[in-house]
């Protein structure tokens, strides 16, 4: 299904990456699928999908293979559901940074987001980069629900960008979105490489020269005009 293009913030839908009512403090312990659903995600996002088993998954949550397979047909569908989540978790950051530099230029606020990722990228430790694009190097067929999930929001990313290029003013919006996403993809894979100190720390230097030098010369040609 096509995805209607959005600048703005996505709605919430039923894959929040929020912990469930059930998991929050003082309340009924956390449901079965609940359990498995977070457990996956922190196996799957550490180790990689295809790395983890079903009974590693199960024994982490405290569940029988049964209740698994009750919730999620397939450890495939439980991948894609991780991806939605996690999906849904990376546009939270996505806008909670541009939120920051609320009430900015579209410039200002989308390099607020790739301060915050060259720090995250370049801290080291246990970053494994960005799950969904990691999902796409673990499945290279096409029509794997991970990968449907993954492709499916590198295209939404893509065209979000091109239109925040669009905004910048930027002379070919779809080689500047294409650009900046070209960064974000560098940053995922290079935090994991490189880890503290790493390429990723200039993310946001490099992100303000590519749209400085997009938006340059039709600047130009407006004061010429």
């Amino acid at each position: 299904m096509a995805r209607k293009l959005q600048t703005g913030r996505p709605q919430t839908d039923q894959h929040t990456a929020r912990p469930p009512a059930s998991a929050q403090p003082g309340s009924a312990p956390p449901r079965a699928a609940d359990r498995i659903r977070q457990s996956a995600r922190d196996l799957f996002y550490r180790e990689g999908i295809r790395a983890v088993g079903v009974d590693e998954i199960v024994t982490r949550a405290g569940v029988t293979k049964p209740s698994l397979y009750r919730s999620f047909p397939s450890k495939d569908e439980l991948a894609a559901a991780y991806l939605r989540d996690y999906e849904q978790e990376f546009w939270q950051h996505f806008y909670a940074a541009m939120d920051k530099a609320a009430g900015a230029d579209p410039r200002s606020r989308l390099l607020a987001y790739f301060e915050r990722l060259s720090k995250r990228a370049a801290m080291g430790g246990h970053y494994r980069g960005c799950g969904l694009s990691n999902a796409t190097v673990e499945y290279p067929h096409a029509g794997h629900p991970a990968r449907e999930v993954a492709e499916a929001h590198k295209r939404d990313l893509r065209q979000r960008l091109a239109a925040m290029a669009a905004e910048m003013g930027a002379r070919d919006p779809a080689a500047l979105g294409d650009a900046l996403l070209l960064l974000m993809e560098g940053c995922f894979i290079t935090g994991q490489q490189f880890g503290k100190g790493g390429p990723a720390r200039v993310a946001a230097q490099t992100a303000a020269a590519l749209i400085d030098a997009a938006t340059a010369a039709k600047a130009k040609k407006k004061k010429k005009a």
